[in-house]
C-alpha cells in the first residue's frame, strides 16, 4: 500500500512538472509569433515612412512627421511609432548631402498611444525598432 502510494505522489508530481514545460513551451512559442508580428509592423511602418521621405521629405528637406500607425489585417493589434532625424546638408567632397535617419518602433501595448511603452508591462508584451538611415 505505501508503494501504490508512493507511486502515485511521484506520477502526480511527475504529470504536474510536464504541464509546467507544457505551458512556457507554448507561452514561448506565441512570444515568438508575436515578436515577428511586431518585427513586420515596424518594417511596414518603416516602408511608409521611407516611402515619405522620398516622395515629399526631399523636396522639403523635413522630416516625416513624428506621428503613430496603427496597422490593419493580421498586424492589428500593434501601434507603429515614428520619428526622424535630419542632418546635412553635410560636405562630403564637394556634395552636400542630408542625412536623414528615420525609426519605426512597433509594439502591441502603447504607453499613451505611442511605442515604446513605459512603465511596467505585461508578460505578453513584445516590441521592435528598425532604424535606417537615407542619404540624399
Amino acid at each position: 500500500m505505501v508503494s501504490v502510494v508512493f507511486i502515485l505522489v511521484v506520477l502526480a508530481a511527475l504529470g504536474a512538472a510536464l504541464a509546467g514545460i507544457s505551458r512556457h513551451q507554448h507561452l514561448a512559442a506565441a512570444a515568438d509569433l508575436q515578436a515577428a508580428r511586431a518585427y513586420q509592423a515596424a518594417r511596414a511602418g518603416m516602408e511608409w515612412a521611407a516611402y515619405w521621405q522620398f516622395k515629399v521629405g526631399r523636396f522639403t528637406p523635413a522630416c516625416v512627421p513624428t506621428n503613430t500607425i496603427v496597422p490593419g489585417g493580421t498586424l492589428s493589434g500593434f501601434t507603429v511609432t515614428l520619428r526622424c532625424t535630419l542632418t546635412g546638408p553635410v560636405a562630403d567632397g564637394g556634395t552636400n548631402r542630408t542625412f536623414w535617419t528615420l525609426v519605426a518602433n512597433a509594439c502591441n501595448a502603447p504607453s499613451g498611444g505611442t511605442c515604446p511603452a513605459t512603465g511596467a508591462v505585461g508578460e505578453t508584451y513584445v516590441e521592435r525598432e528598425v532604424v535606417w538611415t537615407i542619404v540624399e
